[in-house]
C-alpha cells in the first residue's frame, strides 16, 4: 500500500470516529433531556420544562448534520461491509435519538400543565421511578455504543419489558384514582401520556440496541423483543 493509500485510509477512518463521537455527543445530550423532563414532572419546574422544550432544536440539528456526514460519507468514500455498517447506524441511531428528543419534549410540555393542577404526589413517585428506570436504561444502552460492547447492549435489548411493565402498573393506577375521584381525571390523563411517552423512549433504547447489534454483527435481530402485555392506547403525542 503506497502512502496515498495509506493516508486516504486513515483520512476514512477519522471520519468515522468523528461520526460516531457526534453520535455520541447527541446521545449524551438525549439522555439528559429525558433526565430533565423526568425532573419537570417530579419536582413541578416549569423553567426546566422550557429549558427542554427550548433544547430539543439541539438535538434535531444534530441529527441532520449526522445524516448529511454520513450520507457524504457513503458518496465520496463508497466503504463496505463493517464501514458502511458504521455509516449506516450512525444514520439510525440519529434518528432514534432525535425521536427521544420529542419524547422527552412532550413530557415538558405535559409537565407545564400538571404544575398548574394540585399535586397528586404518590402518581408523580410513579412517574418519577419508571423516568429512572427508562434513563437508566438510555445511559447503558449509550455505554454500550460507545464502548462497543454488544452484550451489554443485547442486556438492555433482554430488559425491555420490564419498562412495559411499570407503565401497566401506572396504567392500572391511574385508573384507579381516575374512577375513585372524577375531579383527577385530567391531570391524570396528563400523567398517562408521560408514562406513555417514557415507555415509548424506553423502546427507543431498545431499538439502539438492535442497531449495535447490526453494525458489530452485519445481522438483524431475529428474536422478537420480549414485551409485556400493553393496558393502553399507543398515542402519546404532544
Amino acid at each position: 500500500m503506497t502512502n496515498t493509500d495509506n493516508h486516504i485510509v486513515r483520512a476514512f477512518g477519522d471520519e468515522l470516529s468523528q461520526l460516531a463521537a457526534e453520535v455520541a455527543r447527541m446521545g449524551g445530550l438525549a439522555e439528559a433531556q429525558v433526565s430533565d423532563a423526568v425532573d419537570c414532572v417530579a419536582r413541578r419546574d416549569t423553567t426546566l420544562a422550557h429549558q427542554v422544550i427550548e433544547r430539543d432544536e439541539k438535538l434535531d440539528a444534530l441529527q441532520r448534520d449526522i445524516e448529511k456526514r454520513a450520507i457524504r460519507l457513503i458518496a465520496l468514500r463508497q466503504p463496505k461491509a463493517n464501514d458502511l455498517r458504521r455509516a449506516v447506524a450512525a444514520m439510525k441511531l440519529a434518528h432514534s435519538l432525535e425521536r427521544t428528543g420529542d419524547l422527552a419534549r412532550n413530557i415538558a410540555k405535559r409537565s407545564l400543565v400538571l404544575a398548574d393542577a394540585a399535586p397528586m404526589s404518590p402518581l408523580t413517585r410513579s412517574i418519577e421511578r419508571m423516568g429512572r428506570l427508562v434513563t437508566s436504561r438510555m445511559k447503558e444502552v449509550l455505554d454500550a455504543y460507545t464502548g462497543s460492547d454488544l452484550e451489554a447492549a443485547l442486556a438492555v435489548w433482554r430488559r425491555d419489558e420490564e419498562v412495559d411493565e411499570h407503565y401497566n402498573s401506572l396504567f392500572r393506577e391511574l385508573l384507579t384514582y381516575m374512577m375513585g375521584d372524577p375531579r383527577t381525571i385530567s391531570p391524570c390523563a396528563h400523567l398517562l401520556f408521560v408514562g406513555k411517552n417514557l415507555e415509548r423512549i424506553g423502546d427507543h433504547a431498545t431499538n439502539v440496541a438492535e442497531i449495535i447489534h447490526y453494525e458489530m454483527t452485519g445481522e438483524d435481530m431475529i428474536d422478537a423483543r420480549p414485551k409485556a402485555d400493553a393496558l393502553a392506547p399507543a398515542s402519546a403525542g404532544a
